[in-house]
């Protein structure tokens, strides 16, 4: 059997992947993404995010992609409410249109990257099984469908469960104490009115002690809610989440006591709810230098969501390593060192506010938190 070989190879065909992909195309380096999904379509890409200009949007830039986003960025989205468990709004802020956060639907921005290269630099339905070091820096990557392909650099962009990340840290993510329940009231402004009238045109935060909502409004006039809990770790085990209204009836019993208005986002949910266990890497994460290897995004630092900073990390990640691999084409080594020096502090000091955040926003007095640190902001 002849074993291919891929120069560059980059596990993960998510947003940090593909911006990867794509900066190294724009300074003439080519590689292999190798995607476990079947196919672009094979599952929903999330709901909205908040493309951050110093990361995000700089990661944009690198790939040369800034001016198609902007056409991409959901009017409004910038707003925010946050309401305490009696339905009352305790802070309101408009969209100020600034562009520094401006939000944008998680698929649209997969597909303007996947747009921008080359056909056939994602290997679809290419889910890793192994992956041994051969020395001198080259690996040896094994799929699912018993395939097998050599590369001089491999980067892992393969999420929080990585199958790269064991080559080079022992560190596992681990429960943050917080658990979701995932859902969607569609067509709201006509279906959901009451609804959508409680989530605005942005994001909402209606907070208490240990739970909450958190819910935005996306480009398709649906909302998307997480119901946040605080619960052991196999909480949800004992949960049917594939009876609806056994699901529904165990999440609002969270929340009896709590303004009607917000109970009806679990009540009127359109379809499934889905259960999402939220775990974080050590903060401070890292790793000693191994040639021919690293990490971006959620394989590197996955934190807890409170920050906003997933995806936008994950893409200034790519951009980084891009232009450092660009700017040392002989020596790849360099590229990894000067990559790693600036991701490690970076990383470390956002998931640290990541969890600090959670702890803020489900405190005893929740909202007053989130409103004590919207205050010292000048918000």
């Amino acid at each position: 059997m002849t074993t291919l070989h891929h120069p560059v190879a980059i596990i993960g065909g998510g947003l940090g992947g593909l911006t990867l992909a794509r900066v190294l195309h724009v300074n003439g380096i080519e590689s292999a993404v190798l995607e476990r999904d079947d196919s672009p379509a094979a599952r929903t890409q999330g709901g909205m995010l908040d493309i951050h200009d110093d990361t995000g949007q700089e990661a944009l830039r690198a790939a040369r992609l800034h001016d198609e986003f902007r056409k991409l960025i959901h009017p409004g989205g910038q707003a925010m409410r946050i309401l305490d468990r009696h339905g009352t709004v305790r802070l309101e802020e408009a969209d100020d249109e600034d562009g520094e956060r401006p939000e944008v639907d998680r698929g649209d921005l997969r597909d303007l990257l996947l747009d921008g290269l080359p056909e056939n630099t994602v290997r679809w339905g290419a889910r890793v099984t192994d992956v041994r070091a051969l020395g001198e820096g080259r690996h040896e990557v094994t799929l699912s469908d018993g395939s097998v392909f050599t590369t001089d650099l491999l980067i892992g962009a393969d999420g929080a469960w990585s199958a790269v990340r064991p080559l080079l840290s022992d560190a596992r993510p681990s429960y943050t104490g917080i658990s979701f329940a995932e859902l969607d009231l569609l067509e709201a402004d006509a279906r959901h009115p009451a609804s959508a009238e409680v989530v605005g045109g942005g994001m909402l935060f209606a907070l208490g002690a240990g739970k909450g909502f958190l819910a935005h409004r996306e480009t398709d006039g649906s909302l998307h809610v997480y119901v946040a809990l605080t619960v052991p770790e196999d909480e949800f085990d004992g949960v049917d989440f594939t009876d609806t209204e056994a699901a529904k009836a165990y999440v609002l019993k969270h929340f009896e006591g709590w303004d009607e208005s917000l109970r009806a986002l679990v009540t009127d949910a359109d379809g499934a709810l889905v259960p999402r266990r939220i775990h974080a890497l050590p903060v401070g994460h890292r790793w000693e230098r191994v040639p021919g290897l690293t990490l971006l995004g959620d394989a590197a630092h996955v934190m807890s969501p409170f920050a906003g900073e997933g995806a936008n990390l994950a893409m200034i990640d790519a951009a980084d390593l891009g232009r450092a691999l660009a700017a040392h084409p002989d020596d790849t080594e360099a590229a990894l060192a000067a990559y790693e020096a600036t991701l490690f502090p970076r990383a470390g000091e956002s998931a640290a506010g990541s969890a600090a955040n959670g702890t803020l926003m489900f405190r005893e007095d929740a909202p007053q938190g989130m409103l004590d640190f919207f205050a010292s902001q000048g918000g």
